[in-house]
């Protein structure tokens, strides 16, 4: 436990940011996973509504550095060739 007041801070700051990051990798997952589910299914009109969600959201993570933007732009490019093939 920190006994500074600094430290008493910065480890609230840390908490808050680690729910914040978690809770959006989650919904990154989750995205993710609903879009891969619909281009096994082969529904094109959901493929492509989900696939302009999960791209927006990976990109603005990999910008917010809460994932790295290589990252980001590798998930991007696999899941755009995965839709359209």
């Amino acid at each position: 436990m920190a006994n500074i007041q600094s430290s008493e801070k910065k480890n609230r700051q840390r908490i808050k940011r680690e729910a914040r990051n978690s809770s959006q990798k989650s919904a990154m997952r989750t995205t993710v996973k609903k879009l891969r589910a619909a281009i096994a299914a082969k529904d094109a009109q959901q493929t492509g509504t989900l696939l302009k969600d999960a791209t927006r959201l990976l990109a603005r993570l990999g910008g917010r550095g809460i994932i790295k933007p290589r990252t980001a732009a590798r998930e991007i490019s696999r899941l755009t060739l995965a839709a359209k093939g």
